[in-house]
């Protein structure tokens, strides 16, 4: 499912969470953001699949099995922007979004 979220500027900004369930996402723009997936919460959550996004090229975010506690899907961005990507739930084996955005 496409999602797009108006994303402000500064910290860590969760985009979607994950208790006892799994899922996927890919994200492409924009260019110089950061995104990831944190487990657990406060200081005992650890941080997973750090990635850098170029505006190009698909990156992958997959929550697992450790989202049997709790799993957040974040981003990072320097300038307030809206973020587009595409989510899917339940643990969905994809290459690939299902449709190009």
């Amino acid at each position: 499912m496409l999602k797009t979220k108006h994303i402000s500027s500064g910290d860590w900004r969760t985009l979607e969470s994950f208790w006892n369930a799994k899922g996927i996402a890919f994200f492409k723009a924009p260019a110089g953001a950061q995104i990831k997936v944190r487990y657990g919460y406060g200081w005992l959550g650890f941080d997973r699949q750090k990635q850098t996004l170029n505006g190009v090229d698909y990156k992958k975010l997959d929550v697992g099995l450790g989202s049997l506690g709790y799993a957040r899907m974040q981003i990072k961005v320097s300038q307030t922007t809206d973020v587009t990507y595409d989510v899917y739930g339940g643990g969905v084996a994809r290459p690939s979004p299902e449709i190009p955005f």
